[in-house]
C-alpha cells in the first residue's frame, strides 16, 4: 500500500522531467495516486508529452491560473473531487531578476506578483468546491525569509506567496485542508536556470549545506511534497518544510 492509495491529485508546472513538479507526480502515483496535470496555451503539448513518461499516463486539463474563465471551469475539468493540489508555478519578467531589483517598473512587479503568489489563493478557492476534507495543498518556494542575490522581484513574489499560503491555511482549516510549503534548495531546474546569476547560489550550496546538496537530484522535494500530501501530516499546515541539506539554519 502507498501513502497516497485512493487519492486524485491535481499537480501544476510539470514541464521538463528535470522538475520538482515531475518528481512529485511520478513519486505521487508510485504511492498510490491517480493524477491529474494541469497546462495551458502552447505549453500543453509539452506537458502532454512530458505527462507519458510517468509511471502512468496522467490527464492533462487547461489551467491559466491568471484567466478566470480557467478557474471557474476547474472543478468541471478534474472531473471529480480532489484530494490534493500542487501548486508549482512562477513567473517573472527579465527586468525583474538579475540585480535589476532597483530598476524593476510596477508592472513587472505585479506580473511576478500575480502569476508567483496570486495563483495559489486563485486554484484553491476555484477548486474548493471539489477539495475533500483532508486535502492537502502544497507550494513550492526558495525560502524568503532573507534576500538572495539575483532573486531580486520573485524574492518579492515567494514572500507574497508564502504569507499567502498561511492565510490559507488560516481560512480553510475549518473545512480540514491544509495548506503548506516545501522550500527546496537551488536545483537545476528550468525555473532556476532562466534566473540571471542563479549559477552563483549554486556554486555554494554543496560547500555550505551539512548533508551536502545534489543540483540535479528533485527527488528530496518530490517526497516531502508527497509525504505532506499524505494523511501521515494530518495536523500540519502553514508549515515550511525545508529540503535544502540544512543550508538554511547554517550560519558563515
Amino acid at each position: 500500500m502507498g501513502i497516497l492509495d485512493g487519492k486524485r491529485i491535481l499537480v501544476t508546472g510539470v514541464l521538463t522531467e528535470a522538475s520538482i513538479a515531475f518528481s512529485a507526480a511520478r513519486l505521487a502515483q508510485e504511492q498510490g495516486a491517480e493524477v491529474i496535470l494541469s497546462s495551458f496555451g502552447r505549453q500543453m503539448k509539452i506537458t502532454s508529452v512530458i505527462a507519458e513518461r510517468l509511471p502512468q499516463p496522467a490527464r492533462v486539463i487547461e489551467l491559466d491560473a491568471t484567466s478566470e474563465e480557467d478557474l471557474a471551469a476547474l472543478p468541471e475539468r478534474l472531473g471529480g473531487n480532489i484530494d490534493g493540489i500542487v501548486h508549482a508555478i512562477a513567473f517573472a519578467p527579465k527586468d525583474a531578476l538579475g540585480g535589476v531589483f532597483l530598476d524593476t517598473p510596477f508592472e513587472s512587479v505585479s506580473n511576478a506578483v500575480h502569476v508567483s503568489a496570486f495563483s495559489l489563493k486563485a486554484i484553491a478557492v476555484a477548486a474548493r468546491p471539489v477539495l475533500n476534507p483532508g486535502a492537502g495543498i502544497v507550494a513550492l518556494t526558495f525560502d524568503a525569509t532573507v534576500a538572495w542575490p539575483v532573486y531580486d522581484w520573485m524574492g518579492v513574489a515567494k514572500a507574497a506567496l508564502e504569507s499567502t499560503a498561511r492565510y490559507l491555511a488560516k481560512y480553510l482549516g475549518g473545512e480540514g485542508i491544509r495548506v503548506n510549503l516545501v522550500s527546496a534548495g537551488p536545483l537545476k531546474t528550468t525555473a532556476a536556470t532562466s534566473i540571471p546569476g542563479f549559477e552563483g547560489l549554486e556554486a555554494m550550496w554543496g560547500d555550505r549545506a551539512p548533508l551536502g546538496w545534489d543540483q540535479k537530484d528533485t527527488e528530496p522535494a518530490g517526497k516531502a511534497i508527497v509525504s505532506l500530501l499524505s494523511d501521515w501530516f494530518p495536523a500540519t499546515t502553514g508549515e515550511m518544510v525545508h529540503v535544502d541539506g540544512g543550508f538554511h539554519m547554517t550560519g558563515a
